[in-house]
């Protein structure tokens, strides 16, 4: 998938709060840690890490909900749709709910976090799987495999996704 058809935008489920993400997604990505699962009142929660620069919110003003703890969980005020995350310590990186977005379609995760956590259904089509979060030094790597095989028009949904080739 050469054309990512940016600007994507969003908002919440009030529409008070809306988004626009100019950039590419560097990774995507399933959360199984019951921080998560208790937050999205799912099994996990969906993420597409970008680049901060190509992120705004482009109307309302989301409010940090969550622990109120080094990770910063943003919200609509009103209708309380958790949007977004902004790591600790890293301010170049934001984190979007993909269902925020107006054409969800295209997202899948490419990886799966806090495994150890999951519960015993829940299952992605995500093609790596880490037990906790993956060491830093393992994103590099990470982001390249994903950019590569998105760039082929890689679909999990093909008939064998874990042998999709790589460039």
């Amino acid at each position: 998938m050469n054309d990512w058809k940016l600007p994507w935008e969003g908002g919440c489920r009030c529409g008070q709060v809306r988004l626009k993400i100019t950039a590419p997604p560097m990774v995507t990505a399933a959360c199984h840690c019951t921080g998560c699962q208790r937050m999205s009142a799912s099994a996990f929660s969906l993420g597409i890490l970008l680049p901060s620069d190509g992120f705004q919110v482009t109307q309302g003003e989301p409010v940090i909900g969550g622990l109120h703890g080094p990770v910063r969980h943003f919200f609509c005020p009103y209708c309380m749709t958790w949007m977004f995350n902004r790591p600790p310590g890293v301010d170049t990186i934001v984190i979007v709910r993909p269902t925020m977005l107006d054409d969800p379609s295209w997202f899948w995760p490419f990886i799966e976090t806090c495994t150890r956590e999951k519960l015993p259904w829940a299952s992605t089509p995500a093609l790596h799987s880490f037990e906790g979060f993956p060491d830093p030094a393992a994103y590099e790597p990470l982001m390249k495999e994903f950019a590569e095989r998105f760039r082929e028009g890689f679909s999990p949904r093909a008939s064998n996704p874990a042998k999709a080739p790589v460039a």
